[in-house]
């Protein structure tokens, strides 16, 4: 391609992009005969692609993280006006920003007390998994080394995080994956029938103690930590049964279990509360979170721990390897916290908590609606604003639909000018999921429109 070209040149920037952009998530084969989308504009819930045809955004970004919704030039000056002052300096050292969004970000957690920035959600979960090995060496002799996770959870993509990935199809081809990193069964309610033995009622509390089972069979000396998502995302949105977090508490408390909550997703405010977890009474050790920390306006990720934690980093002054000897480059950029605190403030003084569950109860009535309509739907779950659907063919025997007709509803609903999402290489035979999470700022006329696109491809593709 010669010479240079502007941003409003469309068909250059389709053809650099063709040429060498290399998408997420993508088999690029199609590209050589169809344009890649371009997505030149958002505003609110709404984006515009390089044809300039509108889409009403149902899952925040594609990924869960535009929770304030595009176009925010409060959070946009916030940033320009930092990086003229600071745009970066290593975390060894503190910063104004930093400092001010950790504050503010404890307030929102009571029972933790520290923040360490880095710059991804796989990022974070890595540093806390590191955390878990140096402790398990300086206070354990080696033992308590063992990070347990769950199946159908996800945690990044880093070759440390898919070692405690519990989506086999994202983790197929990329191994061997690191040693110590042990799977416990999930707690889908919806296919309990999957499981052994699995009851009827308190199935909650009997999920949980399959964790405990795993943790006996391993030896609780060698079991340093527990990491969950509080509602799973990728792995089909699942919500967790009655009873199922409070015994998983008491079974981290019990074998001395470090609990590590993974809220990339569903931090910030997702699910109706600052984070997921403080819908279920529970008090982690370690919290991980991304994504909706900025809304998208900038690269920022936290790992928080409680005191407790932190102080096993300090207790030795005189040990040369008794702090945690970690950095991240870009968790020195000031751009991050500059925008995560005018993202909380919005959240705050907009009263988005409230919204996301006003109208997180609209979408799951209107789901519920759809699902007394078509056979095809199965189930429906979420919390907030962050809801699946899991489609099937056979509703007495929950026999997932074939992936082509789940994607043909996603692909029907991009027509009419919507995304939703859908489970994608997670789960094999079982990607058959969609998924909502459009953005806090949701109105009831966008959870119509949302609902009303899917009413229409659920018609077309099955009848």
């Amino acid at each position: 391609m010669d010479g240079p070209f502007s941003e409003n040149d469309i068909s250059r920037v389709v053809e650099a992009d063709r040429a060498h952009v290399w998408h997420h998530l993508s088999q690029h084969k199609p590209y050589e005969t169809t344009d890649p989308r371009i997505i030149v504009e958002g505003k609110g819930m709404r984006v515009w692609d390089q044809k300039g045809k509108e889409h009403l955004d149902a899952v925040s970004g594609a990924v869960w993280t535009v929770n304030v919704g595009y176009g925010r030039e409060s959070i946009a000056n916030a940033i320009r006006d930092q990086l003229i002052k600071l745009n970066y300096f290593a975390g060894a050292a503190g910063s104004v920003p930093g400092a001010i969004f950790a504050d503010r970000l404890i307030d929102k957690m009571p029972g933790m007390s520290r923040v360490y920035y880095c710059n991804s959600g796989s990022e974070a979960n890595e540093k806390a998994f590191k955390m878990v090995r140096q402790i398990a060496h300086a206070k354990y002799g080696g033992n308590k080394w063992k990070i347990l996770y769950r199946d159908r959870d996800y945690h990044g993509t880093t070759i440390g995080c898919l070692s405690a990935g519990g989506q086999d199809e994202r983790n197929a081809q990329y191994g061997p994956f690191a040693p110590g990193f042990v799977r416990v069964p999930h707690c889908l309610e919806y296919r309990r029938h999957e499981q052994d033995g699995a009851p009827v009622e308190h199935y909650g509390e009997w999920a949980a103690d399959q964790i405990e089972k795993v943790i006996l069979q391993e030896g609780p000396d060698t079991v340093g930590a527990l990491c969950l998502e509080p509602v799973t995302a990728g792995g089909g949105v699942i919500t967790p049964p009655q009873g199922y977090w409070e015994r998983v508490q008491e079974i981290c408390r019990k074998y001395d279990i470090l609990l590590h909550i993974d809220e990339v997703v569903c931090g910030v405010g997702r699910t109706g509360t600052w984070f997921g977890y403080q819908n279920y009474g529970v008090q982690p050790d370690m919290v991980t979170m991304a994504k909706g920390v900025a809304s998208g306006y900038a690269a920022i990720a936290c790992l928080v721990t409680t005191e407790a934690v932190f102080d096993r980093f300090k207790d030795a002054p005189e040990d040369k390897l008794n702090y945690f000897r970690d950095i991240s480059t870009f968790g020195g950029c000031t751009a991050g916290p500059a925008a995560a605190i005018e993202n909380m403030r919005i959240i705050e003084d907009e009263n988005l908590l409230d919204n996301t569950l006003k109208m997180g109860a609209r979408m799951m009535d209107n789901l519920s609606a759809l699902m007394d309509k078509h056979k095809a739907i199965g189930d429906v779950r979420g919390k907030g604003l962050f809801l699946g659907a899991e489609l099937v063919a056979d509703r007495d025997t929950k026999e997932p639909v074939a992936e082509k007709l789940a994607q043909a509803v996603t692909a029907d609903c991009m027509a009419q000018g919507v995304i939703i999402g859908v489970t994608n290489r997670s789960i094999p035979g079982k990607n058959n999921t969609l998924c909502f999470s459009p953005a806090l700022i949701a109105k009831p006329d966008d959870i119509d429109q949302i609902t009303d696109a899917l009413d229409g491809a659920l018609t077309r593709v099955f009848g």
